[in-house]
């Protein structure tokens, strides 16, 4: 691929990740992003997800977290602005119209602010409540919170292929957000359930996981 800048930006990721994270840490959403517009980057591996931070990297990130994004003197965090710098020099991500730029922007916000929390609730309360006697009815009350976000999301989306006319930073990380939810969540929505395969099957998607993949073990002990 052909780098966008001169300066090849690099981003931070984990080198040990639990198995049941692998595949939804959130490098992910800055390395598809790259991959749609044929940027090189590099990768700067980082300890694990629960391993304390050093403060050099909590200076950049304050709560510890993946990836920091870095290009030339800029540091950003958060996927969100991280993913707006980027759209902003290509507008295979973010179009150059005020309307197209906005709604994408929106979308965006929407996929962070109002879906992420309901479903990632319910993945929280799923990991964290194995075994427990309040799973289940910790379960029971958060995921009607889950179901109306989703239906909504599910009108708005209608029968388009993506969320406005062309796919751009918010489906980027609406689609990875659904990514999270479970099939029988998603089960009652057909065109969400389809809207995601579309997402992973970009061809971008595939290159951002496998990279993702190969970088989350490296920690690992190398098999006897």
């Amino acid at each position: 691929m052909s780098a966008r800048t001169e300066t090849v930006p690099e981003i931070t990721a984990y080198r040990s990740v639990p198995e049941f994270a692998r595949g939804r840490i959130k490098d992910i959403r800055v390395r598809w992003a790259l991959e749609e517009i044929g940027q090189l980057y590099r990768t700067r591996l980082i300890g694990g997800i629960f391993g304390e931070k050093a403060p050099a990297y909590l200076a950049d990130q304050p709560f510890g977290q993946v990836p920091v994004y870095k290009e030339g003197d800029l540091t950003l965090f958060e996927t969100g602005s991280i993913l707006i710098h980027i759209g902003e020099a290509d507008e295979r991500l973010l179009p150059r119209d005020a309307k197209g730029r906005g709604r994408a922007i929106s979308w965006m916000i929407a996929a962070l602010n109002s879906v992420e929390p309901m479903i990632q609730t319910l993945v929280v309360l799923t990991v964290k409540g194995q075994g427990t006697d309040w799973l289940a009815g910790a379960i029971e009350a958060a995921k009607p919170f889950a179901e109306e976000r989703l239906s909504r999301l599910s009108q708005a989306l209608g029968d388009r292929d993506w969320l406005e006319d062309h796919f751009s930073i918010g489906d980027i990380v609406m689609a990875d957000v659904l990514r999270n939810a479970s099939a029988e969540l998603l089960a009652p929505h057909s065109n969400l359930t389809a809207y995601v395969a579309r997402g992973k099957d970009r061809p971008a998607f595939q290159k951002a996981m496998a990279a993702h993949l190969a970088d989350c073990t490296v920690g690992e002990p190398l098999p006897a």
